[in-house]
């Protein structure tokens, strides 16, 4: 069989997406997130210390809907990314291996993200007034 003609790996057309693959690619992104969204705030630390005259326009970017959505963004990605993190760590010391235990801790990392998420930004909203 030529090398142009070869099937494609299985993993592409017979296998279903389940939780922990969907997690475990998420949790991947989220360091990606989490990874750009820190060197944002050191470059606004800079710019807070070192380049006054253009700080007023990086507040405007941050206090733009865009800016917000990005803020909301990687406090959701720091919340997921922690939460996930502790389910790995339950695993590497052999614990929550049942198919029930994966599911459910999964989808407990989701709830607890998107809670903690909306209960950080309702306290930021509140205390910005």
């Amino acid at each position: 069989m030529s090398a142009n003609k070869r099937p494609t790996s299985p993993h592409i057309t017979i296998y279903k997406p389940q939780i922990t693959s969907i997690l475990s690619i998420t949790h991947r992104l989220t360091g990606l997130a989490l990874y750009a969204g820190t060197a944002m705030m050191v470059w606004w630390l800079w710019v807070l210390a070192y380049n006054p005259a253009s700080y007023q326009q990086m507040q405007e970017c941050v206090s733009s809907w865009i800016g917000q959505l990005t803020l909301v963004g990687w406090t959701l990605a720091f919340y997921y990314h922690f939460s996930n993190g502790i389910r790995h760590l339950f695993w590497d010391i052999g614990m929550g291996y049942g198919l029930v235990q994966v599911t459910r801790s999964g989808w407990f990392t989701i709830v607890f993200a998107l809670v903690m998420t909306a209960f950080t930004w309702k306290f930021i909203l509140e205390a910005g007034q």
